[in-house]
C-alpha cells in the first residue's frame, strides 16, 4: 500500500511538472502595477482610521487598473475596476506578482466576531472574484457584529505546478500571515477571531499557527498540513477539520517525502482519526464549493466562527 502511495505521489509531481509550462503560460505576475503607497502602522480600529486605511488602498487599486490597462490586459483591469468600488475596503493592497490583498466584508470597528479566510492555489487578482463572492456569503451568514477578512497576502502555487505538491509558497508565506494575525488582534483585542484555512492555505496556516492568537483554527479540503498531528502546530486554538464528500484532494496520498531536490506532500490526512483534529460535516459539494451560499458547510463555518457547536464530524481528544 505504501509503495503505491508512494508511486501516485511521485506520478502526480511528475504530471505537474510536465503542465507547468502549459499552465504558465498566462501568468497573472507578469502584469505590471505601481507600488503601494508606504503607510504607518494602522493602531486603531476606529471607523475614522479604517477609513482613512480603505482610501488609501482605493487610489492604490485605482492606480493598478490603469497600469493594467495601459498594459492591454483587460481582465485585470475589469478586476480592479471592480475591487476599487467605493463600497469594498481593503486593509492591505499590492497590485504587483499576481497582487497581495487583505479585504474587509463587514464593519471591522463594530466586530465582535472575525473570520480571516486563507485561500489555496490559482488564487490572484484575476481569480479574485471568487475569493470574494465566498467572503461575502460567509459574512452573510454570520450576520451583525461579525467581520470576515480576505487574505490573500501571498502568492498561491499554480494547481498543476511543483510548488502545489511542496511547502516552499507556505514558508515564505506564513510570515505574512502571522504578521497580519497579530496586528489584527492588536486593534481588535477583545473580538473572536477565527483562521479558516482552505486547500493549499492550510499549509501556510499550519506554518504560521504557533503563538497566534486565534480562538479556531480551521483547515478545510486540506491536503495536509505537513505535520503529523494537530498538538505538532502548537496552538492553543482549537484545531477543526472537515473534506466534502465531492472534494477531489480526497485522492492525494498522505505522505511526505524527502527527495534529493526537496520534500515532497503534506503528511497525514487532517481528517483521520490519527490527526487528532475535531471534526464537522462539510456536505457534498467539491473543493471550490465550501463557502457556497446554502451548503452545509457554510453553514458548519459559520457556527464555528460564532462560537457555537457544527453538525457532524468526530470530536477527538
Amino acid at each position: 500500500m505504501a509503495s503505491r502511495l508512494h508511486r501516485a505521489l511521485l506520478a502526480a509531481l511528475i504530471t505537474a511538472s510536465v503542465a507547468l509550462p502549459v499552465s504558465g503560460a498566462a501568468r497573472p505576475s507578469a502584469v505590471p502595477a505601481p507600488a503601494p503607497p508606504h503607510l504607518p502602522p494602522l493602531t486603531s480600529a476606529a471607523p475614522d482610521a479604517l477609513d482613512a486605511r480603505y482610501a488609501a488602498h482605493r487610489d492604490g487599486i485605482r492606480a493598478a487598473e490603469r497600469a493594467a490597462a495601459r498594459h492591454g490586459d483587460r481582465r485585470r483591469a475589469a478586476a480592479l475596476r471592480a475591487m476599487a468600488d467605493p463600497e469594498r475596503r481593503f486593509l492591505l493592497f499590492d497590485g504587483r506578482d499576481g497582487g497581495r490583498t487583505a479585504e474587509v466584508v463587514g464593519d471591522l470597528s463594530r466586530a465582535e466576531r472575525i473570520a480571516v479566510l486563507v485561500p489555496g492555489a490559482d488564487t490572484s487578482l484575476d481569480t479574485y472574484g471568487r475569493f470574494h463572492a465566498g467572503a461575502v456569503a460567509l459574512r452573510r451568514e454570520l450576520g451583525d457584529r461579525a467581520a470576515v477578512v480576505a487574505w490573500l497576502g501571498y502568492r498561491t502555487p499554480r494547481t498543476l505546478s511543483p510548488e502545489a505538491l511542496t511547502d516552499g509558497r507556505a514558508a515564505d508565506a506564513a510570515p505574512r500571515l502571522a504578521g497580519f494575525v497579530h496586528r489584527l488582534t492588536g486593534i481588535k483585542p477583545g473580538a473572536r477571531l477565527s483562521l479558516l484555512c482552505h486547500s493549499y492555505g492550510s499549509v501556510v496556516c499550519a506554518r504560521a499557527a504557533p503563538g497566534l492568537r486565534v480562538t479556531d483554527l480551521v483547515l478545510y479540503g486540506s491536503p495536509g498540513t505537513g505535520t503529523g498531528h494537530a498538538g505538532a502546530l502548537r496552538t492553543r486554538a482549537t484545531v477543526w477539520a472537515a473534506r466534502s464528500t465531492g472534494d477531489r484532494v480526497a485522492d492525494v496520498p498522505h505522505l511526505r517525502l524527502r527527495l534529493p531536490f526537496g520534500t515532497v506532500g503534506f503528511g497525514t490526512d487532517p481528517v483521520s482519526e490519527r490527526f487528532g483534529a475535531r471534526g464537522f460535516d462539510a456536505g457534498t459539494g467539491g473543493h471550490s464549493d465550501y463557502l457556497k451560499p446554502g451548503s452545509t458547510s457554510l453553514e458548519n463555518l459559520a457556527r464555528i466562527v460564532s462560537g457555537t457547536t457544527p453538525t457532524g464530524g468526530r470530536h477527538h481528544a
